[in-house]
């Protein structure tokens, strides 16, 4: 409870108020004895579903499919009450170590949500009378409200609409409090990133209509239903988890192999989270789909995996390079696409890899590619990587500021730079929703290599004794 600051406070008591306000008008006198019953087994389905959630890729997030029971309570306790009743639960949720601000918020979002989307379905079914409960709530509570066969069909764009509001809602509300204080993060369960509230808000959609099938299958075998529903709800929460390792299955292998590269060269230790960073936030400010986002995230991270192919004496030769020197120098972008080139996952990433020392005027290596024909990711490495190296301490001088680094960029614009990805790169860094953190200097241990050059820095070309 003490994680929350007093916003967070303000934003929790003010989100169970407004439950409180939706729940005292609970229909108990109203309510038939069957209606009761399916509130009860409804309840009892999202219970079992909230108390077992399955990690997500990033561990301090989970997810469940209990909006299945919530969205099946829209069409069967006809309306907002029974949806939020139902939400309400959540309180109760059997997982361990749930702090009481986390029970809170959890109970009080889930029945909003539940209420606007019963009270968005009646209003597209055009039962509805007010979007507020009042006293005589009587034709939400007198019966349990089934789909018949011929009228079946009708209810589907009701339901569309309410599935649509109960998770836009949900995960509103879930952003409101992650955005007001950064430490709530800890405190409420399925804390995650904006990107990874937008997977969660697809995933939600993707499963509401089990609701839809829990109220069909209701008119036939009624509240067995829920029971049935249960293997493909668990189904869905095995195949999330297998997803979620897999990620994480990702993410450890790719720090594996930047481990193994910055093993080999200790100026390079956080270089490539930093490239990974950069390139995720000028993806983020061009737009680019959330999918191709995390490639060239991925792409940042392994971008110099070749070095691992570079001879250690190279790295480390002090003053002029031979050609020869030189030239294995330039085939580490080949070397990295040829160690990671069987990883499937990574996609795209490889033209990244391969190409993000290529230049816009064709000077580049190793295909000497000029302009459209170096590939987008390798244009949105070749920013961060040489923002990061020219912010960074090397053996051989100190980091640049960052002014002095966007100055270099702006210079490099048209002939080594893509002048459209420094542009996005400088308005992402000086729109104030994510601030760089230059490397930290940090002095080498005995046994760690140290490079004498930087291929990275546009400011220090690397110097080529030219052969006879």
């Amino acid at each position: 409870m003490g994680r929350l600051s007093l916003a967070a406070w303000l934003y929790l008591t003010a989100l169970v108020a407004m439950a409180v306000a939706i729940l005292r008008y609970v229909p108990v006198g109203l309510a038939s004895r069957h209606w009761l019953a399916a509130y009860a087994v409804l309840a009892l389905l999202f219970l079992v579903c909230d108390s077992a959630p399955t990690t997500l890729a990033a561990r301090q997030s989970a997810w469940s499919p209990s909006s299945a029971a919530t969205l099946a309570a829209v069409v069967l306790l006809h309306g907002g009450i029974g949806a939020a009743m139902v939400g309400a639960v959540a309180v109760l949720t059997l997982r361990r170590h749930v702090s009481l601000a986390e029970r809170l918020f959890n109970g009080a979002m889930y029945a909003v949500a539940g209420y606007l989307a019963g009270k968005s379905y009646l209003a597209v079914l055009g039962t509805a009378t007010t979007f507020w409960p009042h006293t005589r709530a009587a034709s939400e509570v007198s019966q349990v409200d089934i789909p018949s066969p011929g009228g079946f069909a009708k209810v589907l764009l009701p339901f569309a609409v309410a599935a649509l509001v109960h998770a836009v809602v949900n995960h509103g509300l879930l952003w409101g409090i992650l955005r007001i204080d950064q430490r709530s993060r800890g405190a409420v369960r399925r804390s995650v990133s904006p990107g990874g509230l937008a997977q969660l808000l697809a995933y939600d959609l993707g499963f509401a209509g089990l609701g839809l099938v829990i109220a069909a299958l209701w008119g036939v075998i009624g509240p067995f239903a829920a029971a049935i529903v249960l293997v493909p709800l668990y189904v869905a929460r095995w195949a999330m988890g297998q997803f979620a390792e897999q990620r994480r299955a990702h993410s450890a292998t790719l720090a594996a192999l930047c481990q193994a590269v910055e093993t080999k060269d200790f100026y390079t230790r956080g270089h490539s989270d930093r490239v990974s960073r950069g390139a995720g936030m000028i993806a983020r400010q061009i737009n680019m789909p959330q999918n191709r986002a995390d490639a060239v995230t991925f792409a940042g991270m392994l971008h110099d995996i070749g070095k691992l192919g570079v001879p250690t004496k190279v790295l480390q030769k002090e003053g002029t390079l031979t050609e020869d020197e030189y030239a294995a120098i330039q085939l580490h972008p080949m070397r990295g696409l040829e160690i990671v080139g069987d990883i499937g996952f990574l996609n795209e990433a490889l033209s990244g890899i391969m190409h993000h020392h290529e230049r816009m005027d064709g000077r580049g290596y190793p295909m000497g590619f000029t302009g459209d024909e170096i590939p987008e990711f390798a244009k949105i490495i070749a920013v961060a990587d040489a923002f990061d190296s020219m912010t960074s301490t090397r053996s051989y001088r100190k980091a640049r500021s960052i002014e002095e680094a966007i100055a270099e960029l702006k210079k490099g614009a048209g002939s080594q730079f893509d002048p459209k990805i420094v542009e996005a790169f400088i308005t992402a860094l000086g729109s104030g929703k994510e601030k760089w953190k230059p490397q930290e200097p940090a002095q080498p241990r005995d046994y760690e290599i140290l490079t004498s050059q930087d291929h990275d820095d546009p400011i220090s070309p690397l110097r080529v004794f030219p052969s006879r």
